[in-house]
C-alpha cells in the first residue's frame, strides 16, 4: 500500500505545483506607480546648474503658466532620444520646459547640452537624486506637467510624439 501512494503523492504535489505556477504565469497585472495629479509640486531649495545659485520651487514656478518639468542625465539612452522632441517643445510660448540634472557630473552634462542643444529655461542640479525623489520620480527620464504650482500629468519613461501632442494642446 505504501509503495502504491508515494508515486500518486508524488504526482499530485508535481501538478499543483505545475498549477500554481501556470496561474502565476496568466495573472498579467504588472505594477504601475500612481500617478497622482492635481498634487502640490514640492517645496524644496536647489542648486541652479549654471549659477550654482540656491533657489526656491517658488522662484522656479510661478501662477497662471504651464511648465514642463523633465528629470535627464548625460548617461540616460531614452534622454537623448526624446531630447529633441524637447527642443522643438521649447519653440511653443506657452510652456516653459524645466530641468532636473539627476545623478550626473557637470561636465558631462554640460557636453550632452552642447552637442544636442538646451531646451530648458532652468535647470536644477541634483547630484545625489534627492529633488527627483521628492517629485516622487522612478527614473530617468521622467516628465510633469505643471499649472498653478500643481502637477497635471506624470510621464513615466521618454516623451514621444503623441505625448508632446498631447502636451501642446493643453497649454492652448
Amino acid at each position: 500500500m505504501k509503495n502504491k501512494f508515494f508515486p500518486i503523492f508524488i504526482i499530485f504535489v508535481f501538478i499543483s505545483i505545475f498549477i500554481i505556477f501556470y496561474k502565476g504565469l496568466q495573472d498579467t497585472n504588472f505594477y504601475t506607480p500612481e500617478t497622482k495629479v492635481n498634487n502640490e509640486i514640492p517645496s524644496f531649495s536647489a542648486e541652479l546648474f549654471y549659477s550654482n545659485k540656491i533657489v526656491n520651487s517658488s522662484e522656479i514656478f510661478e501662477l497662471n503658466k504651464f511648465y514642463l518639468l523633465n528629470i535627464w542625465s548625460s548617461w540616460c539612452m531614452p534622454c537623448r532620444q526624446e531630447h529633441s522632441l524637447l527642443m522643438d517643445l521649447t519653440k511653443n510660448k506657452n510652456i516653459e520646459v524645466i530641468g532636473i540634472n539627476y545623478k550626473d557630473t557637470k561636465i558631462n552634462a554640460k557636453n550632452f547640452l552642447n552637442e544636442l542643444g538646451n531646451p530648458y529655461k532652468k535647470i536644477i542640479f541634483d547630484k545625489d537624486g534627492t529633488k527627483a525623489i521628492e517629485w516622487g520620480a522612478y527614473g530617468v527620464p521622467e516628465s510633469f506637467l505643471i499649472y498653478n504650482n500643481k502637477v497635471k500629468k506624470k510621464y513615466i519613461g521618454p516623451l514621444n510624439n503623441k505625448i508632446i501632442k498631447e502636451i501642446r494642446f493643453t497649454v492652448k
